[in-house]
């Protein structure tokens, strides 16, 4: 919990509500549980609504720079239609899914520089407030896990993780944002590649998995970007050699001698267009459904343990923690949480 709060638009006297988090990280797809804890006023209110707002700082890029913001990227109804008599004290569990395209905040235990939040907002005769703010943690699916632990041991570094507004035209994004992983060179590219930026967009049958290189230039041709996609499902967790796959995709990526600009703004060009000449393998190109059945193996629950990029990514670029981002530490996540969203109540910046 980050904020408890009354209910400013409720005026003085009115409830105060205090959501707590079920402990743990959560993954993408994975379950959001815990409870809202009212506390009554000085006199007797009808809660209409109970919502929760899943919240990411994302990047936008414009013309002339950069700019942050706070987009909810999921609704959920929780519970409402009750009397809170006068200081009185009522919880309301809840148990929602998270969007499986929900990015990835921590790896190993360790911050990755994202932040997301969950806040909540009670309705009271006809007043909406946004009330408690919570950090919202999320941890890698088994698949992810696999690709990132491949990386790691083939020699990439972890470099800086964020969230980018728009759309990677050709895949099943269903989010206004991804998430881009940049990762240093391993030592066998770092002739060929300055950095690789990598992204995940889960669905319930698999992931697709879009590598992006920033490629350097050679005596007579200035440095390209390069894209190629592949998709893998779940189930393939255990039965992949994924230090030798992974190091087949990059290769493949390398190699490619198409020039491609950026990730299309959203709604924008597509780069995977026909006759752009991006690879694939074969592909799960299953979208959200209607249903949250995992498909993933029993692994989803663990964390496969051993040396790789949890290693490099402890590390960091130039020996600093991950947790280093912009000067952010471990200890100072939830922080963050609370200084960006807190004062971002006007919705000019949020997104479905």
């Amino acid at each position: 919990m980050v904020f408890k709060r009354l209910l400013g638009a409720m005026g003085a006297g009115g409830p105060s509500v205090d959501t707590v988090l079920d402990g743990g990280a959560v993954a993408p797809g994975g379950i959001l549980s815990g409870q809202v804890h009212l506390q009554g006023g000085s006199a007797d209110v009808e809660i209409e609504h109970i919502g929760l707002e899943l919240i990411a700082r994302v990047e936008t890029e414009h013309e002339d720079g950069e700019s942050e913001g706070a987009v909810v990227f999921e609704r959920f109804t929780v519970g409402g239609g009750f009397r809170l008599a006068e200081q009185e004290r009522h919880s309301v569990p809840f148990s929602v899914y998270l969007p499986w395209e929900t990015p990835v905040s921590e790896l190993y235990g360790q911050p990755l520089g994202i932040v997301l939040g969950v806040r909540t907002e009670l309705a009271v005769a006809g007043a909406r407030d946004k009330g408690d703010l919570d950090p919202l943690v999320v941890r890698p699916l088994p698949v992810q896990e696999a690709v990132l632990e491949a990386l790691g041991q083939l020699g990439f570094g972890f470099r800086s993780a964020d969230l980018e507004h728009g759309h990677i035209g050709g895949t099943g994004q269903q989010l206004p944002f991804y998430q881009e992983i940049e990762l240093t060179p391993a030592p066998q590219y770092a002739h060929v590649v300055n950095e690789i930026e990598l992204t995940f967009l889960a669905t319930p049958a698999g992931m697709e998995i879009v590598l992006e290189a920033d490629k350097r230039g050679g005596l007579f041709e200035s440095g390209q970007d390069a894209l190629t996609r592949f998709t893998v499902s779940h189930h393939d967790v255990g039965t992949r050699d994924w230090n030798g796959e992974v190091d087949g995709w990059i290769r493949q990526l390398v190699e490619h001698r198409a020039s491609y600009g950026s990730h299309a703004t959203y709604g924008h060009a597509d780069p995977y267009a026909a006759g752009s000449g991006y690879g694939h393998h074969s592909a799960h190109e299953s979208g959200y459904g209607s249903g949250h059945e995992s498909g993933y193996g029993s692994g989803h629950e663990g964390h496969r343990s051993g040396p790789g990029l949890g290693t490099a990514v402890a590390a960091g670029a130039a020996g600093l923690a991950v947790g280093v981002v912009g000067g952010l530490v471990a200890a100072e996540v939830v922080d963050e949480v609370g200084d960006f969203f807190e004062g971002d109540d006007d919705e000019g910046g949020e997104e479905d």
